[in-house]
């Protein structure tokens, strides 16, 4: 960079002691960017079919962002924050299903994400609605749950 740039003099980053999300339409922009609406399926010795389904809403930034990923915690009155230290990075994490579907759901639905992950978010609700009527429970359910995971996030064509 300093070679195409050799004028260019170095600025420190401002850093924001308290940042605050300024109205829900910013957190909606920022959710398209920086967020992720998640699928695990994975195997549980205690569930009848071998199986459990867990929701995940995540957004992840560099830890030099971390008051605002915490922030997230009482904005939304939910989730939690982890650090990773092989990334340096910060979490805001929301894994309870009762969470996601009364809280998480309904914000994304009054503030709504535009772009690809919009799809995403949509996939993930159809996949909520299919846990709250207990559909994860039975094969057909789980295989449905299956068949849209598999055309979400990265996988989406």
């Amino acid at each position: 960079m300093k070679a195409a740039f050799p004028n260019t003099l170095p600025v420190k980053r401002v850093l924001f002691e308290n940042p605050q999300i300024a109205n829900p339409h910013w957190l909606a922009g920022f959710t398209a960017g920086e967020g992720s609406f998640k699928v695990r399926v994975y195997e549980s010795p205690a569930s009848k079919l071998g199986f459990k389904v867990q929701l995940i809403f995540q957004i992840t930034q560099h830890n030099r962002d971390m008051q605002l990923i915490k922030s997230l915690i009482s904005y939304l009155d939910c989730g939690q924050y982890n650090a990773s230290n092989q990334t340096a990075s910060g979490i805001f994490l929301c894994t309870k299903f009762s969470d996601n579907y009364e809280k998480i759901i309904p914000f994304f639905r009054k503030h709504n994400i535009y772009g690809v992950k919009s799809k995403d978010f949509d996939d993930w609700c159809k996949i909520a609605e299919i846990i709250k009527m207990k559909g994860h429970l039975t094969q057909e359910g789980l295989d449905q749950i299956r068949n849209i995971k598999s055309n979400m996030n990265k996988s989406r064509s």
